[in-house]
């Protein structure tokens, strides 16, 4: 058994569904110990209440929770700056926020972290790269007091594209395969009402990205295009069957501006760094849309990977249904790298 201070509760509030993970530790072991999923119905019920009863069903009893925040009300930036001690770091990026944080710096929590260069093969001694992530305090307040009415105890409040990047990165850390070194690749997390990309050289992330375009948009098409229902359009994503040819045509503009947002930011990462993006990994419950991955290959002319971040870790199989945990891994990559911030606790 694990002891309980050493197990931690992931928490991902998405657009259509709440997901939890319930991960233990011990040396260098981790477990998954607890999962579900519940969807938000919008039918009256307060997101406390749909969290109680599925903390309740799946027998989850870690107190302790990483969640995560993200929309517009959190800002993300890789800033230049004259180079500074890090514990000097804190004082001198509030001088230099004003000029990237569009809100009023009493109405936000900052915080920063200095990027590794070292990983580019280079480093500037003349200036400093650095994270800069601001969130209004109202949409941290408004989170906790979630978790308080569920009787749940934050532990840590992060960022989704971060969540992301812990998730790939600890998934590495755990494969038996040696990963190429210094590669840079491209996370791109298609959800429900966004799409989340982080592009890392290796195991730091160096660009992220919301765009506001993701698998609601696929849904809405195809229903227009086959005049069918939210449910039934939601089942042709994945498995069209003969409906094949009319579900591509039906989405294949969306799927050609999401993938033009993707090109700006690759172009936008390649111009600051001077390294090109060599593999892409896709996850989210919208990157099940059935001709994605060819898609993506034709478009991009990159490599295109589905990756299961539940991959390497051990399960504790009384506690937790496997099958359908694997069933929905691709749409568990920001709750499992919520989980995962067990490393450091």
């Amino acid at each position: 058994m694990f002891k309980r201070k050493n197990t931690v509760l992931g928490l991902d509030i998405g657009a259509s569904s709440i997901k939890v993970v319930e991960m233990a530790k011990s040396g260098s072991e981790f477990v998954i110990t607890g999962y579900g999923q519940a969807a938000i119905s919008g039918n009256g019920e307060t997101l406390s209440s749909v969290l109680t009863e599925l903390l309740q069903a799946t027998g989850i009893k870690a107190k302790r929770v990483v969640t995560s925040v993200s929309g517009r009300e959190v800002i993300v930036r890789y800033i230049s700056m004259q180079p500074v001690e890090q514990e000097n770091l804190p004082n001198a990026i509030r001088f230099e926020a004003d000029k990237y944080i569009p809100f009023d710096l009493e109405e936000v929590v900052l915080d920063s972290q200095k990027l590794d260069e070292s990983v580019l093969g280079f480093t500037n001694t003349a200036e400093m790269k650095v994270l800069l992530v601001a969130a209004k305090k109202s949409l941290i307040e408004q989170k906790v007091q979630l978790l308080k009415e569920a009787g749940l105890y934050p532990a840590v409040i992060d960022v989704d594209c971060f969540a992301l990047g812990n998730a790939f990165e600890l998934r590495n850390i755990l494969s038996p395969r040696a990963e190429v070194e210094g590669k840079v690749v491209s996370l791109i997390d298609i959800g429900a009402s966004k799409t989340n990309i982080t592009i890392m050289i290796g195991n730091s992330s160096f660009f992220t990205r919301e765009i506001y375009l993701a698998g609601n948009e696929f849904t809405e098409e195809i229903q227009k295009k086959l005049e069918v229902t939210p449910e039934e359009a939601e089942k042709l994503k994945r498995d069209p069957g003969v409906f094949a040819l009319e579900v591509q045509e039906a989405v294949s503009a969306v799927i050609d501006d999401l993938a033009n947002e993707v090109t700006l930011s690759f172009d936008f990462f390649e111009s600051q760094f001077e390294r090109e993006v060599e593999e892409i990994y896709i996850s989210g419950g919208g990157s099940q849309f059935f001709s994605l991955e060819p898609d993506f290959e034709r478009i991009f002319g990159k490599r295109i990977n589905r990756w299961d971040p539940t991959e390497n870790f051990e399960i504790q199989s009384d506690q937790v249904d496997v099958d359908a945990l694997k069933a929905n891994a691709p749409q568990l990559a920001i709750v499992m790298g919520l989980a995962s911030r067990i490393r450091t606790l």
